[in-house]
């Protein structure tokens, strides 16, 4: 019998391993995918290696997820820093650069908008800060037992209590409050919003939306080789601990037997003490034959989003100031549920994702909501992002040595995501933060992360929900 068994190994599902493997547990991982990583990692395609998805590292300064991690196993990470985090791309050809130096950042936008920001964005990266440095001292959040309340009690700040109205507050509030909602400056917000808190301004509450804005104001990083390079380290460190990872082991049902978890794949049966499950919430419904308490949580496919994703190998013909590029567009794609793409580049420096050292690679994705019923046309998706790079000047079609895409059945495929969705759980006004989906899924010893979890989507947040289980875990039992 195992110690602990994790389904899935996403960046929660990781997290967690290796903060129970730092525990002294030896965690069994079972993927059903032939590579780790879920929708953090890279995947080789004719000789090049492609990101699951367009998408930014970051977390890695004080107070962050990544980094309580990295210090707390000792994990080396070798990145690189970025200069300047991104580009934005507007309709009316300006070019936004989201610096990270704060004030050169208002600057920038101020006379990109004709506005006067500065205390909007003032007021986001104290929020932001507070936010970050809330998020791994407060371990046991979201409360789901008297304990969680004690321990947070014990470590709550006479200032923190006053952030807590933010979660009141959405967004677009704020924006109205600075006088920033004009039409211009709120496309810019919720298109950034949707990158990251997967809604936009008018249902995404200040503390998550000071953030989400604001994450571009720390450090932004790129690890060569892709992203892959942050998965293998992790999965490198809980081997090295006595844990194991099992590839191609779909799971298909879990009970719980009492004293001990019955995992069932297509090849085998499992059996441990604790559980972990980094899978979303719709797939593990499906598998559970026990009660789940957040089952009445569960987002249907309307309130959820996939991906349209291209990967190009072309021929650089400029050199860019930015890795990562979120562009603009005047006419929507059909059926789209945003109005930007967003573009990630490899590193020029960078010659392992290509065996020929002049050909980059790109990942763009943008929006599919809906997407069990959203049907989308690839070869016309694919050609009106093409036109936009072109358009741009940032990849020319004649430049192109290869392209691939994949939509939301792709997706299901590669990650078996129900109906192929990404990017977690969007924010939605009504649920406050203590209202997302918690860690303990039967109140006994099965656990739940990702992103589907609270906080939500993206690296930073992923991560958070894997050390949240790996605490509860540790508390609950150890």
């Amino acid at each position: 019998m195992c110690d602990v068994i994790v389904i899935g190994s996403g960046m929660g599902s990781l997290t967690a391993a290796a903060m129970l493997a730092l525990k002294g547990l030896q965690p069994l991982i079972l993927e059903q995918n032939w590579i780790p990583g879920g929708c953090t990692t890279s995947y080789p395609r004719k000789g090049y290696t492609f990101e699951a998805g367009a998408t930014t590292l970051v977390g890695l300064d004080d107070h962050m997820p990544l980094r309580y991690l990295l210090d707390a196993t000792g994990i080396a990470l070798p990145s690189r820093k970025l200069d300047l985090p991104m580009q934005v791309h507007l309709t009316n050809g300006q070019t936004l650069s989201r610096f990270q130096d704060l004030d050169r950042w208002i600057a920038e936008c101020d006379q990109k908008f004709g506005v006067n920001s500065s205390a909007f964005w003032q007021e986001a990266y104290t929020m932001s800060k507070f936010v970050w440095q809330a998020s791994t001292r407060y371990l046991h959040f979201p409360p789901e037992r008297t304990t969680d309340y004690l321990r947070l009690l014990k470590k709550m700040r006479l200032n923190d209590v006053a952030n807590i109205p933010a979660a009141w507050t959405t967004t677009e509030e704020v924006l109205i409050r600075h006088h920033l909602n004009t039409p211009d400056f709120r496309a810019f917000i919720d298109q950034q919003l949707l990158i990251t808190a997967q809604n936009t301004a008018e249902q995404v509450n200040w503390l998550f939306g000071a953030a989400a804005l604001c994450y571009t104001n720390y450090g932004n990083y790129y690890i060569d080789g892709g992203l892959r390079n942050l998965v293998n380290p992790l999965v490198e460190y809980i081997t090295s601990q006595g844990g194991n990872l099992q590839l191609r082991e779909p799971v298909v049902q879990i009970e719980d037997l009492g004293d001990q978890y019955q995992v069932t794949t297509k090849n085998t049966t499992y059996h441990s003490k604790y559980l972990v499950s980094g899978i979303p919430l719709n797939n593990l419904l499906d598998h559970c034959k026990f009660p789940v308490r957040y089952a009445p949580k569960v987002m249907k496919s309307e309130q959820l989003y996939s991906a349209f994703q291209m990967g190009i190998a072309y021929k650089p013909h400029n050199q860019l100031e930015s890795l990562h590029h979120q562009i603009h567009i005047t006419n929507a794609l059909s059926g789209a549920g945003s109005s930007s793409i967003f573009l990630s580049l490899s590193h020029p420096e960078d010659t392992t994702r290509s065996p020929d050292p002049d050909t980059s690679v790109a990942s763009i994705s943008t929006h599919i909501p809906n997407p069990k019923h959203n049907i989308i046309s690839t070869e016309e998706w694919e050609q009106q992002l093409l036109n936009e790079l072109a358009r741009r000047d940032i990849i020319r079609p004649e430049n192109i040595v290869y392209q691939h895409s994949s939509g939301p059945r792709s997706w299901h495929k590669w990650t078996g995501r129900a109906h192929g969705f990404v990017g977690g759980y969007p924010q939605y006004k009504h649920i406050k933060p203590w209202q997302m989906v918690g860690a303990r899924l039967d109140l006994k010893r099965a656990y739940h992360c990702g992103d589907t979890a609270y906080p939500g989507q993206g690296i930073p947040g992923a991560t958070l929900s894997g050390i949240i289980a790996a605490t509860k875990l540790t508390n609950d039992w150890l």
